[in-house]
């Protein structure tokens, strides 16, 4: 179980993971110190497994990005996530429960570049259905 003190830090990290130990203690309003002895504790026990890079809005408004919804074959799942992981243009792949077994995240540089994204994605061997959906603006990004 996290402390809420632990908690504050992660969503802190997850704002600026690159932001100084002393930045860190100044807002949470401990020593730095404790802030790098409670960073080494959740990495040592995997609750921080790793550190992002968050892309300038500049940039993002240029990627075309999409939700796309899969039907699997059972025994193909291992397969697709598989093939989905060796895709530079994934972001994210849930497991999810309802009528639809994954949702990927893609992001891509042009409409044309995501509708053959798409169709590589939906050609795979054991996908049986995909329902895609483009982002059109992301209103919270934690």
């Amino acid at each position: 179980m996290l402390s809420q003190a632990d908690r504050d830090l992660i969503a802190l990290l997850r704002e600026n993971a690159r932001a100084s130990t002393a930045e860190l203690a100044r807002r949470l309003g401990v020593s730095r110190t404790t802030v790098q002895s409670r960073i080494e504790r959740l990495e040592a026990r995997g609750i921080i497994v790793g550190y992002g890079v968050r892309l300038a809005p500049d940039y993002e408004q240029g990627l075309v990005r999409a939700h796309v919804l899969l039907t699997v074959a059972p025994k193909a799942a291992d397969r697709v996530v598989k093939e989905l992981r060796a895709l530079a243009q994934v972001r994210t792949l849930h497991s999810v429960s309802g009528s639809f077994d994954m949702i990927v995240t893609v992001e891509s540089a042009s409409i044309s570049d995501l509708d053959s994204l798409i169709d590589r994605i939906g050609a795979m061997e054991g996908v049986e259905r995909t329902l895609s959906s483009i982002i059109l603006s992301t209103r919270i990004d934690r």
